[in-house]
C-alpha cells in the first residue's frame, strides 16, 4: 500500500491524499468513499453495473464484513476459489473487510467478553476470537482489513470505555502475531465517548506496525457534537503520513466534521438505508450559500437533501431525479417510471435508485475534495451546513 498527502493545500486538519493500493490500476483520490456491500457487492448493484455504471475508479473501494460469510458459502470454499477478488471477478477493485457494518453484523456489548467480540446478526449472535477473525479474513484475501475491536455505546461507564480499550489492544496484538501474510492491517482505535481513552488508544495503537487506522466506535449513540472532539482526540495522536479510516459517520454533515478532523476513508450505511426507504438524493453538490433551488419538501417526505420517489406527486412526473446528473438513472429514466417500479415492488427501483444515490455521493466526495485543493474546506462545509439549516428553518415555518 502507498499513501501520501498532499501538503499545503488547506488550512486545518482537513486533507487531501493519493492511496494506490491491491490490483487496482488506478490512484484513489481521498477523502474517499467505501461502498457498502453485503458479500462484497452493493446490496442492489450486480458486478456489471458495479463497473459499467458508477464513475471509475471513485467506486473502487468497497467495504465488506468477513461475518457476512459465517452464513452461506464457505470460507474455505472462497479461499479455494482463490478470495473475493475471483469469486466476484472484481479483480480492479479495492476490497477493505471491517468486522462491523450497520445492516447486518452489529457489535452487542453486553456479550463481549475478554476471549473475543460479540455480534448481533439475523441469524444469532456470535463471539468472534482473533484466532477465528484472522483465518476469516485470511480465506478472503482482501486489499486491507481492519483488527477485531470491543465497540461500546456512548452510555457506557468509564470503566467499561477503559476494559474496550484495553481488549481492543490485546486483540490488536493477537491480530499481528497471528497475521502469517504480508497482508495490510489497520489497527482498530476505540475508546466510547472518553477523550482520555481515545487518546490513550490512539497512542497506543500509534506505536504498533500496522499500515493504517480504523476509527471505531460512532454510529453508537453519540452526538454530532461529541464527534468532533472524539474525532480530533484521536487524530491529533496519528501519523500525518498514514491513512484514518473511519465507520458510522455517514450523514453528509457528519462526513464534513470527518474531514475537518483530518480523516481520509469513510464507510456507511447511508446509501443504503435511503435507497431501501425510495429516497433519492438531490442536494446540489457545489453548495453556496443563497444558493437557489426548487426543492420538494416534507410534505412529500423529503427535505432539501432528498425527495421521496414514492410520493403520489411523482406519478406523472416526466423529469429525471437531478436535471444535471449523468449518471445512468438520470440519463435514461424518469421519476415517474421510478414511482411506478416501487408501487409495484420492482427490485429494479432499488437497482436504479442505487446507482443514482451512489454517484450522487461520490460525487459530493468528488466536491469535498475540490474544496480542499483550493484551500477553501472550511468555507465549503460551513455554507453546506448553513444553507441546510436555513432551508429547513424555512420549511418548518411555512409548514
Amino acid at each position: 500500500m502507498k499513501f501520501a498527502v498532499k501538503k499545503g493545500w488547506s488550512n486545518g486538519r482537513a486533507r487531501s491524499g493519493v492511496l494506490q493500493l491491491g490490483s487496482c490500476p488506478f490512484p484513489i483520490q481521498t477523502p474517499a468513499l467505501l461502498l457498502t456491500t453485503r458479500k462484497g457487492l452493493p446490496p442492489f448493484i450486480s458486478p456489471d453495473l458495479l463497473t459499467s455504471s458508477l464513475p471509475s475508479p471513485d467506486s473502487h473501494l468497497l467495504q465488506f464484513s468477513p461475518l457476512h460469510f459465517l452464513e452461506g458459502i464457505s470460507p474455505k470454499t472462497i479461499s479455494n476459489i482463490g478470495g473475493l477478488h475471483q469469486m466476484l471477478s472484481l479483480h480492479q477493485h479495492i476490497f477493505a473487510a471491517v468486522p462491523r457494518d450497520s445492516i447486518i453484523a452489529l457489535p452487542e456489548h453486553d456479550s463481549t467478553n475478554k476471549y473475543g467480540a460479540s455480534f448481533q446478526t439475523p441469524g444469532c449472535r456470535l463471539l468472534i476470537k482473533p484466532a477465528e477473525y484472522v483465518e476469516l479474513v485470511s480465506s478472503m484475501e482482501p486489499d486491507f482489513w481492519v483488527t477485531l475491536a470491543d465497540e461500546v455505546p456512548a452510555w457506557v461507564s468509564n470503566k467499561r470505555n477503559r476494559t474496550s480499550v484495553d481488549r481492543t489492544l490485546r486483540w490488536l496484538d493477537d491480530c499481528l502475531s497471528l497475521n502469517k501474510e504480508s497482508t495490510t492491517i489497520f489497527g482498530s482505535i476505540v475508546g466510547g465517548s472518553s477523550i482520555e481513552e481515545r487518546h490513550r488508544c490512539a497512542q497506543e495503537v500509534a506505536q504498533r506496525n500496522v499500515s493504517g487506522y480504523w476509527i471505531g466506535g460512532f454510529g453508537l449513540g453519540e452526538s454530532m457534537d461529541e464527534q468532533a472532539a472524539l474525532l480530533t482526540a484521536v487524530t491529533d495522536d496519528l501519523p500525518e503520513d498514514m491513512p484514518r479510516h473511519v465507520s458510522g459517520l455517514g450523514l453528509p454533515e457528519e462526513v464534513l466534521q470527518g474531514v475537518a478532523a483530518g480523516i481520509d476513508l469513510f464507510d456507511s450505511t447511508y446509501v443504503y438505508h435511503l435507497t431501501l426507504g425510495g429516497f433519492a438524493l438531490t442536494f446540489p453538490l457545489e453548495r453556496n450559500k443563497g444558493e437557489n433551488a426548487d426543492y420538494q419538501l416534507s410534505d412529500l417526505g423529503g427535505d432539501d437533501m432528498k425527495i421521496n420517489l414514492k410520493a403520489t406527486v411523482y406519478r406523472k412526473d416526466t423529469s429525471p431525479i437531478v436535471e444535471s446528473c449523468n449518471c445512468f438513472t438520470c440519463q435514461n429514466h424518469t421519476k415517474a417510471y421510478l414511482n411506478h417500479l416501487f408501487n409495484v415492488h420492482e427490485m429494479l427501483a432499488q437497482t436504479l435508485l442505487e446507482i443514482h444515490n451512489t454517484h450522487h455521493y461520490l460525487g459530493f466526495f468528488c466536491s469535498i475534495r475540490k474544496a480542499i485543493e483550493e484551500g477553501k474546506f472550511e468555507q465549503f462545509r460551513r455554507n453546506f451546513v448553513e444553507s441546510r439549516r436555513d432551508r429547513l428553518f424555512a420549511a418548518a415555518s411555512s409548514a
